[in-house]
């Protein structure tokens, strides 16, 4: 036990964690495992509690970054463009823009108080780790609004729009990636799409589509206009921020030459695949139960075309099926170095 007491030791002095919390972060690992006697602990569990000690430690500090760039990246595209301009975003957001133009109460405290129902849905339907880090974004993004002294860039609506929309959806998809939120609407739209047959997306819509209309009520045509630009800009940043610029393809291949096309994927793309048996069932030339090598794999959109051909001068008859594929995680995705 001493030993595992003294990598952990190690760990968190390379990791700067105040020495006064380093036994209550010990006996919390001694407690997770069921273990209180000396010796009970055998140098591996010592050494793969240490280490997911570790990676939790880096995802929170990770997660902390990311949520802080998110909160700086959209005050600045509310102080800096969309506030000084009275322009208004889709969103929970957008609903505390426009009350505070309507009204003239603290847009700080609006974010604030619209945002706390959605979050405490989030409580019940998400996590209480999400919850927590979505208060904790949502109230320093109000302090950020009320105190941070960001310059106004311009008065040219079409660039308020666009750049304003940029920082502002920048802001919410880096504080998606950190874990949290600092605008509710999603987490409204996953609690209704659970009781009813409309989907996210669905809800997100109509919830948008009711905020530009009173807006083009309240205010006029022209504002709410410019207002479904700038929810546009926002909505296409957070796809961006959470997708990357990187998208991938997954590829299953069906084909008696599934050697051939394996050998080229592994040997010419340098991409990693899985090959797992099937059985061919009903096609062309009716019913044929034979066994078959399956391939699936994975690829970047730049690679489609090549792989596309290739397949096709291989067999001409092979079946391919595609599907997007958000993020990858594990495996050989990346390309490995091909030999010379």
């Amino acid at each position: 036990m001493a030993d595992f007491k003294k990598l952990l030791f190690i760990i968190f002095k390379a990791m700067g964690i105040n020495p006064q919390h380093q036994s209550i972060i010990i006996e919390g690992v001694k407690k997770t495992l069921g273990k209180k006697g000396e010796g009970n602990l055998s140098r591996y569990v010592q050494a793969k509690e240490a280490w997911k000690l570790k990676k939790t430690f880096n995802r929170e500090v990770k997660s902390a970054f990311l949520m802080t760039l998110g909160i700086l990246s959209a005050g600045f595209g509310l102080k800096g463009f969309l506030i000084p301009n009275k322009l208004v975003d889709g969103g929970t957001m957008g609903i505390s823009l426009l009350t505070n133009r309507e009204t003239d109460i603290s847009l700080s405290l609006l974010i604030i108080l619209i945002n706390l129902p959605f979050i405490l849905i989030a409580w019940r339907q998400i996590s209480k780790i999400f919850s927590i880090k979505s208060i904790i974004a949502i109230s320093l993004l109000a302090l950020v609004v009320e105190i941070f002294p960001y310059p106004v860039i311009t008065q040219d609506k079409l660039l308020i729009a666009v750049f304003g929309g940029f920082f502002l959806g920048a802001g919410i998809g880096l504080s998606i990636r950190g874990g949290g939120v600092i605008d509710g609407t999603e987490v409204m739209a996953i609690f209704l799409s659970r009781k009813n047959s409309l989907s996210v997306g669905d809800f997100i819509l109509i919830f948008n589509i009711i905020i530009f209309s009173v807006a083009a009520y309240l205010i006029d045509m022209e504002t709410a206009l410019y207002s479904v630009l700038i929810y546009m800009s926002a909505s296409k940043t957070v796809d961006f921020v959470l997708d990357g610029i990187e998208e991938f393809t997954g590829v299953t291949i069906i084909s008696p030459h599934s050697d051939e096309i394996a050998h080229f994927i592994k040997d010419k793309m340098g991409r990693g695949l899985t090959v797992y048996s099937g059985k061919r069932g009903y096609g062309k030339r009716g019913e044929s139960y034979t066994n078959t090598d399956i391939i699936f794999t994975v690829v970047t959109r730049l690679e489609i075309s090549r792989l596309t051909t290739e397949v096709e001068k291989i067999d001409p008859h092979a079946f391919v099926v595609m599907q997007s594929i958000r993020d990858t995680k594990g495996g050989m995705v990346k390309k490995k170095p091909l030999a010379h």
